[in-house]
C-alpha cells in the first residue's frame, strides 16, 4: 500500500505542471482540474467502500486500476476541456489506497496493536509525501509529457494488479466474507461520535494543509523559497516522530486533545517568521501531533464502524480528510492574499480548531449521563 499511494501523491503536482507548460494554461485552469479530481475521490471513497464492503476486494480493484490506467494514459492527448470533464470520474474511481490500507490493517492486526500499525500506516504515508511530489516534479520537468503522465498510468495499473494478486484480507478470521454480510441501517452505525471523529479528521486536514501554504507564502515573501524543501522535509520528519512516539506508548493522548495541540501550536508561528531556520523550528511542535493525530481518528473509526461497513466508514472518513484539504488551501490563501503569510498561520490553526470543536461539542451533545439514578428520579417526578 505504500507503493500504491507514491502515484497518488505525484499526481497533483505533474498535473499541475503539465497543464500550465504543456498545455499553456494558468494556475487557476490547472486548479480547477485539480479540484474536480479531488471532489472526485471524496464523493467516490465511501462509495468504493462501499463496494469492498459488499463485493470484496478484487472486483473494486480491478475496476479502479484498470480506470485509472486508461485516464493518465489518454490524458497526454486531450484538450482541456475534456481534460476536466475526465478529471472528475477519475478521481470518483481512484483506487482508494488510503482508506483500502487501513481496512486491511484492522482485520490483520489485533486490537490491542491497532494504534501501533496505525501509527506506522501513518508514518509510511508522511514517507510517500516526501518522495512523490519530489519525484513528480523532476520527471515532469525533465521527461516528455506524454511519458511521464503514460507513467503514472503504468504504476496506477501495476499497483492495483499487485493489490489484485495479493488479495489481502478485510475481514479477520472470525468475521463473515462480503457474500455473507447483511448491511447494518446507516442510522444505527452512523453516530454521533463517528460523525465528530469525521469532523476532527477535516479539521486536521484544513489545519495541515493551510500550514503547508502559509510556509510556502511566508518562505517566498522572504526572498528564501530556496529553503522550502528542506523546512518541508523537517515538518514531515517531526510528524514521523510523532507517529513513532505515538505508536510506541501503552496510553496516548486521546484525539481531542492530540488535534487541539494541533491546531493551538500553529497559530503563533507567524510570529516567528524570520529568520527561515527559526520559522522551521516553529513549526515542529505542531508537526509532532500530525501524525498521532490522523492515527488517533483512524483508531476511533476502526472500533466504531461495524465489520460490515468498515469500508464504508473508512471511506467516510477519506472523504473528510479530502474536504478538510478542499476547504483548506483557498481559506487561508484568502488570509494571506488579504493580509500576510504571518494570518495565514493563525488561519490555518483557527478554522481547523473550528471544524474540531464542532466535532468535539457534538461528542458532548450524545454523551450519555454520569448519574443514572439521579437522572430516574428526576424522570419519575416528571
Amino acid at each position: 500500500m505504500f507503493f500504491a499511494r507514491l502515484p497518488l501523491t505525484m499526481t497533483g503536482v505533474t498535473l499541475t505542471l503539465y497543464v500550465v507548460s504543456d498545455l499553456g494554461r494558468g494556475y487557476g485552469e490547472a486548479g480547477i482540474v485539480g479540484a474536480a479530481s479531488t471532489l472526485g475521490t471524496a464523493l467516490g471513497a465511501p462509495v468504493l467502500g462501499r463496494c469492498i464492503d459488499r463485493y470484496g476486494l478484487r472486483p473494486v480493484v480491478a475496476a479502479c486500476g484498470a480506470a485509472s490506467a486508461a485516464f493518465w494514459f489518454a490524458a497526454p492527448h486531450l484538450s482541456y476541456p475534456v481534460l476536466v470533464a475526465c478529471a472528475l470520474p477519475e478521481g470518483l474511481l481512484c483506487m482508494p489506497a488510503g482508506s483500502l490500507a487501513r481496512q486491511i490493517l484492522t482485520a490483520l492486526v489485533p486490537a490491542q496493536q491497532r494504534r501501533t500499525a496505525y501509527s506506522l500506516d501513518t508514518i509510511l504515508v508522511e514517507a510517500t509525501f516526501m518522495i512523490g511530489p519530489a519525484a513528480g516534479i523532476a520527471a515532469i520537468t525533465a521527461l516528455p509529457a506524454t511519458l511521464v503522465l503514460s507513467g503514472l498510468g503504468v504504476l496506477f495499473g501495476l499497483t492495483s494488479l499487485l493489490t489484485y494478486l495479493q488479495n489481502p484480507p478485510i475481514r479477520d478470521e472470525g468475521e463473515p466474507a462480503p457474500a455473507g454480510v447483511t448491511r447494518p441501517p446507516l442510522r444505527s452505525w452512523l453516530s454521533g461520535r463517528l460523525a465528530a471523529t469525521l469532523l476532527v479528521a477535516a479539521g486536521a486536514m484544513f489545519c495541515l494543509v493551510g500550514t503547508e501554504v502559509a510556509t510556502l507564502a511566508s518562505l517566498r515573501s522572504h526572498g528564501d523559497g530556496g529553503w522550502t524543501g528542506l523546512v518541508i522535509v523537517v515538518m514531515c520528519a517531526a510528524s514521523m516522530l510523532g507517529g513513532i512516539v505515538h505508536g510506541g506508548v501503552r496510553r496516548s493522548l486521546p484525539q481531542g486533545v492530540l488535534v487541539l495541540l494541533l491546531t493551538v501550536l500553529v497559530i503563533p508561528v507567524g510570529l516567528l517568521e524570520q529568520p527561515w531556520w527559526l520559522l522551521m523550528l516553529a513549526l515542529i511542535p505542531t508537526n509532532l501531533a500530525c501524525a498521532p493525530t490522523l492515527a488517533a481518528t483512524t483508531e476511533t473509526v476502526s472500533s466504531l464502524a461495524p465489520p460490515a461497513v468498515r469500508g464504508e466508514a473508512m471511506g467516510l472518513q477519506d472523504a473528510s480528510t479530502r474536504l478538510g484539504l478542499a476547504a483548506g488551501s483557498p481559506v487561508v490563501g484568502f488570509a494571506i492574499d488579504h493580509a500576510s503569510p504571518a494570518w495565514g498561520f493563525a488561519a490555518a490553526g483557527l478554522g481547523g480548531l473550528l471544524l474540531a470543536a464542532l466535532g468535539m461539542l457534538w461528542t458532548l451533545r450524545d454523551r450519555p449521563v454520569k448519574f443514572p439514578a439521579l437522572a430516574a428520579s428526576v424522570r419519575a417526578r416528571r
